[in-house]
């Protein structure tokens, strides 16, 4: 893999559509380059990846398209503290891929792709900076559509509108769906119920009461802190952690929740165990830690590594596969495109319990992990969609 962020782009930058407010006065100094990602295991099938960077307001970002074949990429755009250019793009290329994967699933007739910006969220945020990000996503003339993921908030968004059509998870007062934050939220729960039904050994109702069910939420942020709000409300018993304290105090006082430190989470007796921070901390000696009979959160990329899906399934822990949990968001942003729906997007996003029902199912017959299932799934559809005629 070779990451150069200081080559200028071979093409221009394609012109701003008419719909887009490119007035801003503020001016931009661009440098796009496409990056060759088929020699990174694992990520060889990417259709268009590309660093992007703007020495004026300080831009370093990844937008990485993974697969069209279902429709037109859609994925968020995430803001975080990476070691490194290798980093933040490996993040971009894992990202990408199972939004494709979650898009399929799903249902939601879109593609995979997802952006990340290299920096700090509660430091280096400006107006500016996401405006360069959006001439970026104009640049690729709506092969790419962003909406806000970790880091990125709906404010932002309306930032980079400011220079690309091409953005989804606007202000409601703008016609859009707003912060998907409560809708991921819902999903996540809707699957909490499906996962504890199964090991209840009873039938999946999202209204069933969650009384004598404890559960461990890793990261209580805007998905966190709202799944933390519906299990609440069930009757659940709620045991919390985050980096940021203020997220704790907030759970603790309006929850109940009993708070632990980060590290002890994995340690809690619980019967759920909701990773809602970053990917990967799911890992080999977590598992082995771990007090739980369930593992379903809203973080994206959960296993650190593949073969933890086989220790999981060993261990007898029923695994929620993250992209097909969380797709709420992605469910309800999806529903912009034909004039948007609350009702119909809370519908189809409920449907994420009777999935993973059904990948529960299949993962016992057929005597593989759920992940497993959730993959051949993905595939099948997307393999289904590229042999058409």
């Amino acid at each position: 893999m070779q990451v150069s962020t200081t080559v200028k782009a071979d093409t221009e930058m394609k012109a701003g559509d008419s719909s887009a407010d490119t007035s801003s006065g503020i001016e931009f100094d661009y440098q796009l380059e496409t990056l060759d990602c088929h020699d990174i295991p694992g990520f060889a099938g990417h259709e268009l990846v590309i660093a992007c960077n703007d020495a004026k307001t300080g831009l370093r970002a990844f937008i990485a398209i993974h697969n069209t074949s279902l429709g037109q990429a859609l994925g968020g755009c995430r803001m975080w503290r990476y070691a490194s250019d290798e980093e933040a793009l490996t993040d971009a290329l894992r990202l990408s891929q199972g939004m494709s994967y979650k898009h399929a699933v799903a249902d939601t007739q879109q593609g995979g792709g997802k952006a990340v910006i290299v920096g700090d969220p509660r430091r280096d945020k400006s107006d500016a900076l996401f405006q360069a990000f959006g001439r970026f996503v104009d640049s690729l003339g709506g092969q790419y559509v962003t909406a806000e993921d970790v880091g990125v908030s709906v404010d932002d968004m309306v930032s980079v509108r400011q220079q690309t059509k091409h953005v989804a998870g606007l202000p409601t007062s703008m016609g859009s769906s707003g912060d998907p934050s409560p809708v991921t939220a819902y999903g996540v729960y809707c699957g909490i119920q499906a996962a504890v039904a199964l090991k209840q050994r009873r039938p999946h109702d999202v209204h069933a009461r969650l009384d004598n069910v404890t559960v461990a939420v890793q990261g209580v942020g805007n998905v966190g802190y709202a799944l933390c709000r519906h299990l609440h409300n069930a009757g659940a018993k709620l045991v919390v952690t985050d980096v940021h304290q203020s997220n704790v105090t907030r759970a603790c006082i309006e929850f109940s929740a009993t708070s632990v430190d980060p590290e002890a989470i994995y340690d809690v007796s619980a019967d759920v165990f909701a990773p809602c921070a970053l990917g990967g901390t799911v890992n080999s000696q977590a598992v082995l830690r771990l007090k739980s009979a369930i593992v379903a959160g809203a973080a994206n990329n959960q296993l650190a590594e593949p073969a933890v899906a086989k220790t999981l399934t060993d261990r007898n822990i029923l695994y929620a596969p993250d992209y097909v949990i969380n797709a709420g968001g992605i469910i309800n942003i999806s529903y912009e495109k034909q004039g948007y729906n609350l009702d119909k997007a809370m519908r189809h996003t409920e449907r994420i319990g009777e999935t993973l029902t059904e990948i529960f199912q299949r993962a016992n017959t057929e005597g593989i992990s759920t992940a497993e299932v959730a993959d051949h799934i993905a595939q099948e559809r997307l393999g289904a969609s590229t042999s058409r005629p």
